[in-house]
């Protein structure tokens, strides 16, 4: 099973050891694509901080990201699953894992990123700051940066297995499943279910949303789940306590579509 996370705005500092190696990252075929957008981000950033911070998105309260973008070859790396936060991670709290779902997450999870394209959590990299939404000035929109070398190396990755994407919509852009990797692929909607008035409604919130699929992802990891197709994650996430409505695509070479509905997050 390979599980499609996307990354965290918020980040844990860089750490104190080794620095990055591209080389050393997982999905080789990216490595190309990631040198140019570090050479890029990395010479922005320094050269401009005004037009680094316009590109970037930032506000002026965000400025201090910038300088983490200056120092991506030389600041201390830390396993992905570290740097990234937030409330998905919050909730999937790798940390806290047994030795055997650690290596299931290192084996499974892959998150998504505008600077990495894609990267394994066991995978070290440096703090930054670069979603996928940025388009740099030489190399142009980073969704359409990742999309020729993430066509090979995602099938790649994921094998003959289930595909669990939980990306959020930005980072669909450098690729998505086609074929019979989509026919094994299921995406997540969380649904935020409330009775109002005797009538019950229901709504995508975004705490909801990353909070759930942070718990359905550490749950699937600590019970050894393995799932080999949507309609096995199915069952599987209902038998671990999860109200799952899904919907099989209505044509050959689509994904499936599941909804979990949640009523409170503890």
């Amino acid at each position: 099973m390979l599980v499609l996370l996307p990354p965290s705005e918020g980040k844990a500092s860089s750490g104190r050891g080794t620095p990055l190696k591209l080389e050393s990252l997982s999905l080789p075929g990216l490595t190309e694509a990631r040198q140019a957008v570090v050479d890029e981000l990395a010479e922005l950033c320094a050269a401009d901080e005004e037009k680094a911070r316009e590109v970037l998105g930032l506000s002026e309260g965000l400025r201090g990201e910038i300088a983490k973008n200056t120092e991506l070859r030389t600041a201390g790396a830390r396993p992905a699953g570290e740097i990234y936060t937030g409330v998905l991670y919050d909730s999937l709290d790798l940390a806290s894992l047994d030795t055997a779902a650690k290596r299931r997450a290192g084996r499974s999870l892959l998150v998504f990123s505008g600077l990495w394209g894609a990267v394994r959590v066991t995978d070290r990299i440096p703090s930054y700051r670069c979603s996928m939404g940025v388009k740099l000035p030489g190399l142009g929109a980073l969704g359409a940066h990742w999309r020729t070398p993430m066509a090979s190396a995602l099938p790649e990755a994921a094998g003959d297995g289930l595909v669990l994407d939980l990306r959020s919509s930005a980072y669909t852009a450098a690729w998505k499943p086609k074929g019979e990797v989509a026919e094994r692929t299921a995406t997540v909607r969380v649904l935020h279910a409330q009775v109002v008035d005797g009538v019950e409604k229901r709504s995508v919130v975004s705490h909801f949303n990353k909070a759930t699929k942070g718990k359905i992802v550490r749950s699937l990891l600590r019970t050894g789940t393995a799932p080999k197709n949507p309609a096995e994650l199915v069952e599987a996430l209902r038998d671990l306590g999860h109200t799952v409505e899904a919907e099989a695509p209505g044509r050959a070479g689509r994904p499936w579509a599941l909804d979990v509905v949640v009523t409170e997050i503890h």
